[in-house]
């Protein structure tokens, strides 16, 4: 490991970028704790030559949002032929794509909310769908620009047709579930612990409850009955496979127990880019496997290919 040379990308310019700034630094200082040779890039437009110049064994990406885990980055890494972690260019241009994972995961079977993508100009003067629901952007991640619709709200949110609206025309309108936030990782083709994510402050896991500490509280195992349990991590698998990823990825699923414990289990997302920060869930469901935070990386730096 001491010969291997591994260019940590991290920061970049979406929105995501303190949060991949905070990922990077904990994967790299990980990383030099197994023994690699670690180079700290902070990803701008001149990456390409940046990493030309490093030639690096394995680019370890530690980058989130648009042009870090939405196939952009990946396709750069495939033209330079340098290995990289994570998912490859399909599968994560498909899973950043909010609606079109909706369909791949409901034509693999998963369950998904009823939902519906639409310019943001045409929810400006009329509901879309029946209150409640949630407008999302269709390609950002860390809950930026997420919009909750309560029963009994008389119009659309105005901030989605604003010009203060910062996070594209695209947004997918979808139905709330009620219920409890729980998510699954999955490692390789395995899946690792599900964990219940209860926010302290809102009642939904938005950005502050995320990375803040003390944003959220997280409880691995989830305290669901053992056949839920397995139900999210079959679900957390199903995905994982059917959007083609690779190295690690996070499902997100909403649990509605409030009528009877079988209740209604809903997928909502897959995330190719799991936070690594020291508040990130996927960290705390490999150490619940067994699986330290230095191993983890050392995992997935030795899992890196091109064409994943």
């Amino acid at each position: 490991m001491r010969d291997k040379h591994v260019a940590v990308l991290m920061g970049g310019f979406s929105s995501e970028r303190p949060v991949s700034l905070s990922s990077g630094k904990a994967c790299a200082e990980a990383l030099e704790a197994a023994g690699y040779r670690v180079s700290r890039v902070d990803v701008g437009r001149d990456v390409a030559s940046v990493l030309s110049e490093l030639r690096p064994d394995v680019a370890f990406n530690a980058l989130h949002g648009p042009f870090g885990e939405d196939g952009t980055i990946q396709g750069i890494l495939e033209y330079l032929e340098i290995p990289y972690t994570h998912s490859g260019v399909l599968a994560s241009a498909l899973s950043m794509d909010k609606g079109q994972a909706k369909h791949v995961a409901a034509a693999a079977g998963i369950p998904v909310a009823e939902a519906l993508v639409l310019n943001r100009f045409e929810i400006a003067g009329k509901h879309p769908m029946q209150p409640p629901y949630v407008v999302k952007p269709v390609r950002e991640g860390s809950s930026f620009g997420v919009v909750i619709v309560r029963e009994g709200q008389s119009h659309p949110p105005q901030v989605i047709s604003s010009a203060d609206w910062l996070y594209g025309d695209r947004v997918m309108v979808e139905r709330y579930v009620h219920g409890r936030e729980l998510t699954c990782g999955v490692m390789g083709d395995e899946a690792l612990g599900v964990t219940e994510v209860i926010p302290t402050g809102p009642d939904f896991y938005d950005y502050d409850a995320k990375y803040a500490t003390g944003g959220s509280k997280h409880v691995i195992p989830a305290q669901i009955s053992p056949n839920i349990y397995q139900k999210i991590q079959t679900m957390a698998v199903k995905a994982h496979q059917a959007m083609g990823c690779r190295g690690v990825s996070r499902s997100d699923f909403r649990y509605d127990d409030r009528v009877s414990e079988e209740g209604e289990i809903i997928w909502l997302e897959i995330n190719t880019q799991p936070g690594m920060t020291p508040t990130s869930l996927v960290p705390e469901m490999a150490a619940h496997a067994g699986c330290s935070f230095v191993d983890l990386m050392h995992w997935m730096v030795e899992d890196a290919s091109c064409l994943r």
